[in-house]
C-alpha cells in the first residue's frame, strides 16, 4: 500500500518530524505502524487501535496519548493527514480541523466518497 504523510509545499514532512520528536519507544512504534500499512495494507488496520472521528475520517491511537489522523482514498492509497498528542477525553476541536483542512488540500473532501 502507498502510504503518505503530510508533507508542507515547503518540504517538510510533518507527520515524520512529529514521530522523530518522540520518546524511543513512541518514535519506535509509529514508525513500525507506518511500516506495517506499506507491507500489510488495510490488513493492518485491524491489529491496530482505530476510530472513526468524522465521516471518513480516522484515528490510530498509539503509545498511550499519541494519535495519526487518516483517509483511505482506496485499497492502494492512505493519507496520514495530521499527527498530535491526545490531552483530553476526546480529539479536540483544532486537531480535527487541521486534519480536515489537510485532506481538502489534497483534493480529498470528506464528505464524498473517494475514488
Amino acid at each position: 500500500m502507498n502510504v503518505y504523510t503530510y508533507t508542507t509545499n515547503g518540504g517538510k514532512d510533518l507527520i515524520i518530524e512529529y514521530l522523530n520528536e518522540l520518546p524511543n519507544k513512541g518514535k519506535a512504534e509509529g514508525h513500525r505502524i507506518i511500516k506495517a500499512l506499506e507491507e500489510d495494507g488495510l490488513e493492518a488496520l485491524g491489529l491496530l487501535n482505530t476510530r472513526q472521528l468524522d465521516k471518513k475520517l480516522w484515528e490510530i491511537k498509539f503509545n498511550y496519548q499519541d494519535r495519526m489522523m487518516y483517509v483511505i482514498a482506496d485499497k492502494d492509497n492512505f493519507y496520514v493527514l495530521h499527527a498530535c498528542k491526545k490531552q483530553k477525553g476526546k480529539a479536540e476541536k483544532f486537531e480535527l480541523d487541521k486534519a480536515k483542512t489537510r485532506a481538502k488540500e489534497l483534493g480529498r473532501d470528506l464528505d464524498k466518497k473517494f475514488v
